[in-house]
């Protein structure tokens, strides 16, 4: 549609600026923008694969917009070193120069479970890992960060927890990223790179909800739609995708 090309055209670039100690700049893991950290299973996976219910081939979430478009918004933070997980035990090589007082000298921390009591993150006997963060991020004036789980991870062996920082405001301190280690039987290394949270920018404004009922005409739209999409492939794709980046 040339209204939406259009739109996509015009749309302004926004920036993000994230920040590190200049003794850090040459050792950390940068930031990178999320179109470039899929993981391998996605790149792996088929387009189709054989719906044994329908006995034909259907498309995967590899053909799906918003499964994409969720993956591939914002920005990863990565894991700054390699951490070997052993019994349970974590370990990890990672000798940094001396740096801004009170930064932190080591790729996690923990929190006590108290911290989440009463929540879903909580388990008896069980520690919420805190993965450091050494980078200050300022987003542009009236939007805030959400950190969340980088998005369609289940393959990850931990669950980051989700928060929503003002970043225009709060842009001079680290923010660092708790989550619950899910994943009791992993042994073996989680290797530096590996995305900790994805940061996903919103615009800060007043929102309410309106509920209203679908006129027969909107009805009719919405047959013709879903006739369309499940008629011809890409249908969303071509007409009402917006560009994101």
């Amino acid at each position: 549609m040339a209204e939406a090309a259009a739109g996509t055209a015009a749309m302004d670039e926004m920036t993000l600026t994230f920040r590190c100690a200049p003794e850090l700049a040459s050792i950390l893991p940068p930031p990178i923008p999320a179109v470039q950290g899929l993981p391998d299973w996605f790149k792996a996976m088929p387009q189709k694969a054989f719906n044994a219910i329908l006995q034909e081939d259907s498309q995967t979430v590899k053909r799906c917009p918003p499964f994409i478009d969720a993956m591939t918004y914002g920005f990863l933070l990565p894991l700054v070193c390699d951490l070997k997980v052993e019994n349970g035990e974590f370990s990890w090589d990672f000798d940094l120069p001396p740096g801004p007082s009170g930064a932190a000298r080591s790729p996690i921390s923990f929190h006590d479970g108290s911290q989440v009591a009463g929540s879903p993150f909580f388990e008896q006997d069980r520690f919420i890992v805190k993965f450091h963060n050494f980078w200050t991020v300022e987003a542009p004036p009236g939007y805030s960060l959400l950190f969340t789980h980088p998005a369609n991870r289940a393959d990850l062996p931990f669950t980051a927890i989700t928060g929503l920082v003002d970043s225009d405001l709060y842009r001079e301190n680290l923010v660092h990223f708790p989550a619950r280690w899910h994943d009791v039987d992993f042994n073996g290394v989680l290797p530096k790179g590996t995305p900790v949270v994805q940061c996903m920018p919103v615009k800060r404004e007043s929102w309410r909800g309106n509920l209203d009922r679908l006129s027969d005409e909107s009805v009719r739209r919405m047959e013709n739609l879903s006739a369309a999409i499940g008629r011809e492939q890409g249908v969303y794709r071509r007409n009402f995708r917006a560009g994101k980046r």
